[in-house]
């Protein structure tokens, strides 16, 4: 089972932890991690984008000149794709990007995003963090105490508005929940703070 150290909030080390084998000790799955970043990303596109063609285009009513006789190219409209203001040919319109993918999968991609930081030596576990009031220096203080990364993720048991609220003005840095954690999330921060109660969530929903 793999063993890390529990740190308190200053960075001295109070404990040790022994991780559940079957979440953070597996042989990470790097496709199944793709599917679920991939199908991340693009579950964030609202695909509202747009462009007008030639016949949403105003005007171009009348056709520019004659068919023939004028030495120049036949044209029927000013609004044609090669027109100054004409329309947009094969343009974007409105669409959904939704992917979905597989619960078993999504498992096995959560599993494998833990034990690649846990085997990186980038996953870091928080006895507790408990703030007297929304002030960022003091959370300042606590990443600089755990020598994190630059980009740092932190992963609460429950909703703490005061933690919150202290570093979401840290370039970098990042609060979520147990219930909303997403494998892009891990993947994309150098450091995954985990708080000890949140460790024994994660066990509980992903063992």
């Amino acid at each position: 089972m793999p063993t890390v150290s529990v740190f308190d909030k200053a960075g001295k080390k109070v404990s040790d932890l022994e991780l559940a084998e079957s979440i953070f000790g597996i042989e990470p799955s790097i496709p199944a991690m793709h599917l679920c970043v991939v199908a991340y990303l693009a579950n964030q596109r609202q695909g509202t984008q747009s462009t007008l063609t030639r016949s949403e285009v105003s005007g171009g009513g009348k056709k520019p000149w004659r068919q023939k006789g004028t030495g120049r190219a036949r044209q029927g409209s000013t609004r044609a794709p090669q027109w100054y203001h004409g329309g947009i040919a094969h343009g974007p319109k409105p669409r959904k990007y939704h992917k979905d993918v597989n619960k078993k999968v999504r498992r096995l991609a959560m599993k494998s995003a833990f034990s690649a930081k846990v085997a990186d030596g980038e996953l870091i576990v928080l006895d507790s963090l408990k703030l007297d009031a929304i002030k960022t220096k003091d959370m300042v203080e606590v990443i600089n105490a755990l020598e994190t990364g630059k980009k740092v993720l932190f992963v609460l048991p429950e909703k703490d508005d005061i933690i919150y609220r202290s570093a979401r003005n840290i370039a970098g840095v990042k609060t979520t929940l147990v219930n909303t954690l997403n494998v892009y999330d891990i993947l994309n921060c150098d450091t995954v703070v985990l708080l000890k109660d949140a460790v024994a969530k994660i066990e509980e929903v992903y063992a």
